[in-house]
């Protein structure tokens, strides 16, 4: 079988990954822009000033994609190249680079899917307190304005936030990426009710400029994936995937960073947990955080194997039939090059979980692999572990499309190799390699095996 005939197949980046271009024509600083400058804070001193010129070469970029026959382009805006203090004046040559870049998209017949935020805050909001500033909410909302009426009449989807898990978790609890702070339980639940306020706002104003818009929202998840289909193992996987940790580990949890924009409301055991931390809920802040998206997106790389917990030791979770521990992997289980682990049926549990619960069209917005890549002596790049990772995970996809999930597209990450934040040039993610010295592109094995995917719809899976 194939997938639904309007299914979007895609691929996607993200414009502090890719673009370059870091200080050209009127584009403000990020904080990454300037955390990739502090020693000792991204691999070998590694940075995006350059990364891979799509801001020159971006005309070459759409060629190749139309090459692969993608249906549809997921890429983000740089939130500073269009507004370089955040608020107040527009950048027009950063808006002219969009606004080109979504012409030359269509012409090509390829739809394009833009992010609002992946990453890269404007370094000026950052000094006035970034997502810890109570007016961090208006401001993201005067962005996407801004976007939406310059891009509207073209451009029909947007997506809000890529990974609120990663630009919250990893920069502020972690403090690992930018702007690289370790700060405490309370003031990191502020910033994420501000983010989701600022998901509610952007959605509003998206929807008052832009007709037939259509809003989405991408978290990203590692997926419990139960050790057999037993309905015991089937029901723990699923209280994992969204049940609070008793230790009030909370920043990579599904449930606080969708409930309230799927649902409408924080979850229950979260708020009992937190509550010691929590930060001032307004009355009215649930209704502005809940505009409900039109699709629900997810990045899926990883799965957890997951046992029902009826004895031993592990994370357990309520009682009886809810309860829940990790397994062991098996010894030498297959990891990809950056060392995150791998399992085949994570697609599968997870947008199998999310639909159950949300209710909503589903896109699985980010999904690939870094792999050892290098062009061989015959000038070919040879990927056979990415085919066969994309394989086994797109088999998933289809096999929860069959079982009535309404999955509607997939973004394979990434269309390119790219700078990969703290990691630097050291993963390759994408289907073209890049060599950064010279900015040639070369299309990998895994690039026409997916073009073949994309043509068959799926059904030579």
């Amino acid at each position: 079988m194939s997938f639904r005939n309007d299914f979007v197949w895609g691929a996607a980046t993200s414009a502090c990954q890719i673009e370059g271009a870091a200080f050209e024509d009127g584009k403000g600083k990020s904080i990454w822009d300037v955390y990739a400058h502090l020693p000792g804070k991204v691999f070998e001193g590694e940075h995006g000033d350059v990364a891979c010129d799509h801001y020159h070469r971006f005309e070459e970029d759409v060629k190749l994609m139309a090459e692969l026959g993608i249906s549809a382009y997921r890429f983000s805006i740089s939130w500073p190249r269009v507004m370089p203090e955040g608020t107040g004046p527009v950048n027009e040559k950063g808006i002219l680079f969009y606004s080109r870049l979504v012409d030359c998209l269509l012409s090509h017949g390829i739809t394009p899917y833009v992010t609002l935020y992946h990453w890269d805050q404007p370094y000026e909001l950052y000094k006035k307190g970034g997502w810890l500033n109570p007016d961090s909410p208006k401001w993201f909302a005067e962005y996407a304005r801004t976007v939406g009426e310059a891009l509207g009449d073209r451009v029909k989807h947007f997506i809000t936030f890529n990974e609120p898990q990663v630009f919250i978790g990893l920069a502020f609890v972690d403090g690992v990426h930018a702007p690289g702070h370790r700060m405490s339980r309370a003031e990191t639940l502020l910033m994420a009710h501000h983010v989701l306020l600022a998901h509610g706002m952007a959605s509003q104003a998206l929807r008052a400029c832009v007709p037939e818009v259509q809003v989405g929202y991408a978290p990203t998840s590692d997926v419990p994936v139960p050790v057999s289909d037993s309905p015991e193992h089937v029901a723990a996987a699923r209280n994992a995937y969204f049940a609070m940790p008793e230790n009030g580990d909370w920043s990579w949890n599904v449930s606080w960073w969708s409930d309230p924009v799927m649902l409408g409301h924080y979850p229950e055991d979260g708020l009992r947990i937190l509550e010691p931390d929590l930060p001032l809920i307004r009355q009215d802040d649930m209704k502005t955080i809940f505009q409900k998206p039109d699709f629900y997106g997810q990045n899926i790389y990883r799965g957890i194997p997951v046992s029902a917990a009826g004895n031993g030791t592990g994370n357990k979770v309520g009682d009886g039939a809810g309860g829940w521990r990790k397994e062991k992997r098996s010894p030498g289980s297959p990891k990809t090059a950056i060392g995150w682990p791998v399992d085949f049926d994570c697609l599968y549990w997870g947008v199998k979980f999310l639909y159950e619960r949300y209710q909503t069209p589903i896109f699985v917005t980010e999904n690939g692999m870094s792999s050892h890549d290098w062009p061989s002596l015959d000038g070919k790049v040879h990927d056979p572990a990415r085919i066969d990772y994309l394989h086994r995970h797109l088999r998933g996809l289809r096999r929860a499309a069959e079982d009535g999930v309404d999955v509607a597209g997939y973004f394979q990450w990434s269309l390119m190799d790219n700078f990969e934040w703290a990691r630097g040039y050291n993963d390759r993610f994408g289907l073209i390699y890049v060599d950064f010295e010279t900015q040639k592109r070369l299309p990998k094995d895994s690039f026409y095996w997916y073009r073949d995917v994309i043509r068959g719809n799926g059904e030579n899976l």
